[in-house]
């Protein structure tokens, strides 16, 4: 289940309904979903799809997103390295950013500005959240790198990362 932490008040907030309040008042969307079906640990990308199909279908209708797929992350994959110097830098996208966590964990951070202290979400497995267009963000995989999850586009090429180079993330690697 998902945590926010908030570095700089040193405030962190575990209850999920406290969670989505928190980021909706602020645009990002958190949802907690569970698989129908009982998946194991090497399900194919088609498995998954069809577990949480209840959900994505209306989901995806509701929202205009043509397409689903699942990526998986962790400390096998090659060019790990590469991979984890890309989501750490904050960066834009001109399209939402939706992730859903099957399975591991993952640390979305915003930059919100307008003087609004930036916030670190936790996701774990059942976490669905959703980046806005534009909005400035960064992920960290964690230790040990270890995510599966679905990702979901309207256009898979609006998903390229804009970078913001502002350098804000790497006052919080550690944190």
């Amino acid at each position: 289940m998902a945590i926010l932490i908030i570095p700089d008040k040193r405030q962190t907030l575990s209850d999920f309904k406290e969670i989505q309040t928190y980021l909706a008042a602020r645009g990002v969307l958190i949802r907690q979903w569970q698989a129908e079906v009982p998946l194991a640990e090497n399900a194919s990308e088609r498995e998954i799809l069809d577990a949480y199909r209840e959900q994505l279908k209306p989901y995806m209708a509701e929202n205009g997103y043509q397409t689903a797929d699942v990526i998986t992350v962790n400390s096998q994959t090659q060019n790990l390295e590469q991979i984890r110097e890309k989501f750490l830098r904050e960066h834009t996208h001109s399209e939402d950013e939706v992730r859903f966590f099957v399975d591991g964990q993952g640390y979305f951070w915003f930059n919100f500005e307008n003087g609004e202290p930036v916030v670190c979400v936790k996701c774990e497995a059942g976490d669905l959240l959703s980046v806005p267009a534009g909005y400035k963000h960064w992920f960290d995989l964690g230790e040990p790198a270890f995510v599966k999850a679905i990702r979901i586009f309207i256009d898979a090429a609006g998903w390229v990362p804009h970078y913001t180079e502002s350098g804000v993330e790497s006052y919080y690697q550690g944190a």
